[in-house]
């Protein structure tokens, strides 16, 4: 008996292929995998793995699925075999029809008129007339041997010619249009082709077999990209683009990053460069049943998304969807990209390197939900931090599994206390005033409350160099606390700093004004794309203890102010004492003014409030 195909992949999704294998062998876990002694023949060293969808032993060589090892493992039948696992599954084996013997045959042919239009479209690429999509393709840095392994095609101008040149093969537009490839006829018109003008990328399912198109359209006109209709072999819900692709990319290299885009040139651009656990869903929202596909492939896949508004809805979205479903074995990360990069112009720009650095730092699903739901309700007052407080209970209480919801709810609480720790801390550190006027071997007095130790320095330093000390200080400063960029933007801007810390800080600066997050390793991944990492180093080492990771923000802004007195006071002074001799001398109302403003902007200074302010 003929099976329907989508039955048997929804059966072999639906049964863990590593606990069925397990009651017969002996598994241990070796990463995303598990490996034991093979059942098939004697072996001392183990040689057998287990894949999420499938088995392989690198001693005997016996492959297959969920079907065939009980085939081949209990001496069953194909039939036997089927019902067995459908019984585990919950699942009902179709009953023997006609209808459904045809329905088989027909997605059978589908199958072939699908396969026969890829090779069409592959071929029209390299024609004449696909010069347009291949001049756009190679303009996307991918080389011929990406778009071969990709099957990239062409979809011409449209107007009847895939049914003309399909047809020499017998088929026909109606099956055409079954396969989504045209537009059903309607009254007083023939049918029209689906799919014009575009690029063509080939949707292929697990197992290779093209299912579906998406097509890119060159030029002017709305949508941009657009997949081909449901039909009886192609549901985008349930399938996920590049997973054929993937799958082999895992079954090579276990220690990929399965990771999820979006869209069919990220995916292409990740798999040239190296990143082959690259895939994207097919113009939708995260569904369910990709979900499980996901965790078929890895146990914490990571979801990568633009850092733009757009990209923080998805991410929103995607972790609502994934709530019920998490489990302590299956989890997501989160990784967002910044300054307006995607995946693909990431690659393009900065390389592979980069783009394994953003998925390394991507954020466990837990601290990625507090993050969502604290820049969501805020925390400024008694009312929002008890919001905030019942919003993340909520969050937590979606998790399925019930005593990860519990983990859940401890990890957000304990959060939550060190946020209002923090707070406590930077309230108190706001109250503390320091108190200069030490003597030069204790620059900063004996009642600074908190001192920040000078400089280490074998000898005394000139006046220049001590100037130069003090630059690299505030440079530092703002590298390891990037959040203090936004409010100093203007003054650190204005100071005068050598070419290579001028750089550093212009580099800086350019971030600031794109990053959707203002952090640490956010900012250290931006300088190394650059190529000043470096510098940024060296700068680093003249980090004051005020800077330290562990600062409160208070603690971190009166260090940075502090550092900006001290290499503005001299000259500050100056032009004090300029102004005393011009009221001396006119005692009118400017020459008072003046006085008062920078009698005032130096007091600010030796209170370590505030830089100095310039005249107008």
């Amino acid at each position: 008996m003929a099976l329907p195909a989508n039955f048997l992949d929804e059966l072999r999704s639906r049964t863990p292929l590593a606990a069925l294998i397990g009651r017969r062998v002996k598994l241990e876990r070796a990463g995303r995998i598990w490996k034991g002694c093979c059942p098939f023949h004697g072996e001392k060293t183990p040689s057998f793995y287990v894949y999420p969808d499938h088995y392989h032993c690198f001693g005997c060589g016996e492959h297959g699925d969920a079907i065939s090892f009980l085939m081949k493992s209990q001496g069953l039948g194909f039939m036997e075999a089927v019902e067995q696992l459908a019984g585990e599954a919950g699942m009902e084996v179709p009953k023997p029809t006609p209808e459904a013997a045809a329905a088989e045959r027909r997605r059978h042919d589908l199958a072939s008129v699908l396969e026969a239009a890829a090779s069409a479209f592959q071929r029209r690429l390299f024609l004449p007339e696909g010069a347009k999509g291949l001049a756009y393709l190679r303009g996307r840095d991918l080389a011929d041997e990406t778009i071969r392994r990709f099957g990239l095609g062409w979809a011409g101008e449209g107007r009847g010619a895939l049914a003309a040149e399909l047809g020499r093969e017998g088929i026909t537009p109606e099956m055409l249009a079954t396969a989504g490839l045209m537009k059903p006829a309607e009254e007083g018109r023939a049918p029209a082709d689906y799919f014009f003008n575009r690029v063509m990328f080939p949707i292929r399912n697990r197992r290779g077999q093209t299912i579906s198109f998406g097509g890119r359209l060159l030029g002017d006109g709305q949508p941009k990209y657009v997949n081909g209709p449901e039909t009886v072999l192609f549901a985008k819900r349930r399938n996920l683009y590049a997973l054929d692709q993937v799958r082999a990319g895992l079954q090579a290299d276990a220690s990929q990053t399965v990771v999820v885009v979006e869209g069919y040139m990220d995916v292409i651009s990740l798999h040239q460069a190296g990143l082959v656990g690259a895939l994207a869903p097919l113009g939708t929202a995260l569904t369910e049943e990709q979900l499980v596909e996901l965790w078929h492939l890895a146990p914490c896949p990571v979801l990568c998304f633009d850092g733009d508004a757009a990209g923080a809805r998805a991410a929103a979205r995607a972790i609502e969807l994934a709530l019920p479903h998490l489990t302590a074995e299956h989890s997501l990360r989160i990784a967002t990209l910044t300054g307006g990069e995607d995946p693909d112009t990431m690659v393009r720009h900065h390389g592979a390197a980069a783009m394994r650095a953003v998925l390394e730092s991507a954020r466990p699903l837990s601290q990625a939900l507090f993050d969502l739901v604290c820049e969501a309700v805020g925390d400024a007052t008694p009312e929002l931090r008890a919001t905030l407080a019942n919003r993340l209970d909520e969050a937590a209480g979606r998790v399925g599994d019930r005593a990860l919801a519990w983990e859940y709810r401890r990890d957000f609480r304990t959060r939550l206390r060190a946020r209002e720790q923090a707070h406590r801390e930077a309230e108190r550190a706001a109250r503390r005033r320091p108190s200069f006027g030490g003597s030069a071997d204790q620059p900063f007095g004996g009642s600074w409350r908190t001192p920040y130790p000078a400089v280490p320095r074998p000898q005394p330093l000139s006046e220049e160099e001590a100037d130069a000390q003090r630059k690299r200080i505030l440079v530092a400063i703002l590298l390891a606390h990037p959040r203090l960029i936004a409010s100093k933007e203007e003054v650190f801007g204005l100071i005068a700093l050598p070419p290579a810390l001028s750089k550093l800080r212009s580099a800086m600066l350019e971030w600031a004004a794109h990053a959707e997050r203002l952090d640490f390793a956010s900012l250290m991944t931006h300088l190394t794309t650059l190529g000043l990492a470096d510098e940024a180093g060296q700068a680093l080492a003249a980090r004051p203890s005020c800077a330290a990771p562990e600062a409160m923000p208070a603690e971190v802004e009166e260090g940075w102010q502090h550092f900006l007195g001290l290499l503005h006071r001299r000259d500050l002074g100056a032009d004090v004492e300029q102004a005393r001799q011009d009221y001396m001398h006119h005692q009118d109302k400017p020459a008072v003014t003046r006085l008062t403003r920078l009698r005032s902007a130096q007091e600010a200074l030796n209170r370590g409030e505030q830089g100095p302010e310039s005249e107008s």
